[in-house]
């Protein structure tokens, strides 16, 4: 290395690996054994119910794919790329060490606690645990939180389409593309390595055909769409993924998408070992002091806000408290997926930032903030031009990091010898791989915040608790889609982005806590730290973010309806927390125990 600042991106990637490797071995399994003391002979919801619908027994390495593809959405991509104003530092330590000790354990103990209580919602674990008041304030900051979530990600990927007809195109082609290997897998389940490699060999297909679908007017015009006419589409999208069989689109989509992103992040990686490039970008900027054209805010605390879900996320609580415990078949998978993936978001995390920070700083933060942003920094781009040039593109201004990742990934790849003429391929197979990530999200996620939003109506009007009752299905899904599509069609990255990770957090720290409230009631006291301690970190870092950013940012510039979102969030979430903790002075103050249906002493019993 050519000193701190211009470390190799291969000693990065190198002691991320080693560190990720480390943590599952010792840390993951260690929780797994003495924390959680997953067993292999109870019964989970999946085997119990199994209803063909939601309720399916999955193989673990397929429910891997499904639950990675739904939980790494954006999030890990745009986070640090957002972040890396900071310098490259300040990030790849949080991720690094938020994922190992934060996070995994976050995703591992709401997925274990999920298929303790049948499958059930976050909202629901609350209320057995903590109490009823908990349960129904956890649904709203939920459904809350979820939509913020759905809103930042979709702007991300619009911001990349728009007035794009080869990027437009091989996004589209994957829903056809996954339906079909829906339908194979139904029929063929014994084939699915056949099923994901025709899967995988027709997305290749559709990046190769899209110079085609550009140069040809009529295909041009077919797929070229402006901002608004995106913005509308998505959310009617996620309506229609909400309401098909699990089978026939999300679970699909969730697994050939898998096989692409990892293909993806380790094709990355064998780059980075091939090329050897250098971080561009500073250890430290000036702008971790504030200021920055991407966050106006300090690194401390804004840096974790904005990392978010390369870290620790608390929409992983949603789909491992939505979706995905209703597809594991033996508690013992829950370290492999849950922990296990996690720690693959935050390497592909680390991939993203490392991406953005081998672009030259002026380049990157031409791409990657706002044209007049931009101009008022003073300092003028490099290389951007002939990069516009090389992958055919009009990649300034382009905010929300898509477009960013992409540049940087096209540009690793296209240093590779023999690969210089294929720059505008790789740009375009990144777009693509940024936007399977998304749609996987928008899957899953409208799905769950349609299970959410049932349970909460069905406290009005029971009949939504029939999840089967096809009525209440398309409702809960036509309102949930309408409300996250209203904040895409009036918002942009920039003002959405905080607030979704200063929510994404607390509901991170909020699902720490009330798996701190578990296991202090299954008698694990011992072992409670382990989630305790990062919750609290979390919560205190969050708060103080969110007071900043709602009083500081929002207010000033008399952004209202993103400050009364801000702060619902913040006393919702702030009262789950008390509440939270009390409970746990309650649970240490039971001198007795008794014994569970399986012969466990705990110290209080609830419905399971």
């Amino acid at each position: 290395m050519d000193g701190l600042g211009h470390l190799n991106a291969l000693t990065l990637v190198f002691a991320s690996l080693c560190v990720f490797a480390l943590g599952y071995r010792f840390y993951g399994l260690w929780i797994a054994r003495n924390v959680l003391r997953l067993d292999l002979h109870r019964i989970t919801p999946a085997c119990a119910i199994n209803d063909d619908h939601d309720y399916v027994p999955t193989q673990k390495h397929v429910l891997f794919g499904f639950h990675f593809s739904s939980i790494s959405a954006a999030g890990p991509l745009i986070g640090p790329i957002l972040a890396a104003q900071f310098g490259y530092l300040p990030s790849a330590l949080w991720i690094l060490g938020g994922s190992v000790l934060a996070g995994a354990v976050h995703d591992m103990i709401v997925l274990f606690a999920s298929v303790r209580h049948r499958g059930k919602s976050l909202a629901n674990i609350a209320k057995q645990e903590v109490g009823p008041a908990v349960g129904h304030v956890c649904s709203v900051a939920v459904l809350f939180i979820v939509l913020l979530t759905l809103a930042g990600l979709s702007i991300s990927v619009i911001n990349a389409m728009f007035h794009s007809p080869w990027g437009t195109f091989t996004v589209v082609i994957t829903i056809p593309i996954a339906v079909c290997l829906g339908f194979y897998l139904r029929h063929w389940p014994n084939n699915v390595a056949l099923g994901s490699l025709g899967g995988v060999t027709l997305l290749i297909m559709a990046l190769l055909f899209g110079p085609y679908v550009s140069s040809n007017p009529t295909l041009a015009a077919l797929f070229t769409f402006d901002r608004q006419t995106l913005a509308w589409s998505i959310p009617i999208y996620g309506f229609v993924a909400s309401v098909l069989p699990v089978w026939l689109l999300l679970g699909p989509r969730g697994y050939i998408s898998t096989y692409f992103k990892l293909g993806t992040i380790l094709a990355l990686a064998l780059s980075i070992v091939i090329v050897r490039p250098a971080l561009l970008m500073d250890p430290f900027t000036p702008f971790t002091h504030g200021g920055g054209p991407n966050l106006s805010g300090a690194m401390f605390p804004f840096l974790f806000i904005t990392v978010a879900c390369g870290a620790v996320s608390g929409f992983h609580a949603v789909i491992g408290t939505g979706v995905t415990p209703k597809m594991v078949s033996n508690e013992r998978d829950i370290l492999f997926v849950g922990y296990g993936a996690m720690l693959t978001e935050g390497f592909v995390a680390i991939m993203a930032l490392v991406s953005a920070c081998t672009l030259i700083p002026a380049d990157y933060y031409a791409i990657s903030a706002s044209p007049e942003t931009f101009q008022a920094m003073g300092i003028e781009p490099v290389d951007l031009d002939a990069l516009g040039l090389a992958v055919r593109e009009n990649i300034k201004g382009r905010p929300g990091g898509a477009v960013t990742l992409a540049v940087g990934m096209s540009n690793i790849f296209a240093s590779i010898p023999f690969m210089t003429s294929l720059v505008s391929y790789w740009y375009h197979f990144a777009i693509m791989f940024m936007a399977v990530f998304i749609l996987s999200a928008i899957d899953s996620g409208t799905r769950v915040g349609r299970f959410f939003l049932q349970e909460l109506l069905g406290q009005f009007l029971p009949r939504f608790n029939d999840k089967r009752w096809w009525p209440g299905i398309i409702i809960s899904s036509a309102l949930f889609s309408a409300g996250w599509g209203f904040l895409v069609i009036t918002g942009d990255v920039n003002s959405i982005w905080p607030l979704f990770g200063m929510s994404n957090q607390l509901l991170a720290s909020c699902a720490l806590i009330i798996g701190t409230c578990m296991l202090i009631r299954l008698g694990r006291l011992r072992y409670a730290w382990c989630a305790a301690i990062p919750g609290l970190f979390l919560a205190t870092i969050t708060i103080w973010a969110g007071y900043k950013q709602i009083f500081e940012n929002y207010l000033p510039k008399s952004r209202l309806v993103l400050s009364v979102f801000g702060l619902t969030i913040l006393i919702l979430m702030i009262f789950i927390l008390a509440r939270s903790i009390v409970r746990w002075g309650e649970l240490l103050r039971i001198k007795t125990t008794q014994i569970d249906a399986y012969g466990d002493r705990v110290l209080a019993l609830t419905k399971e």
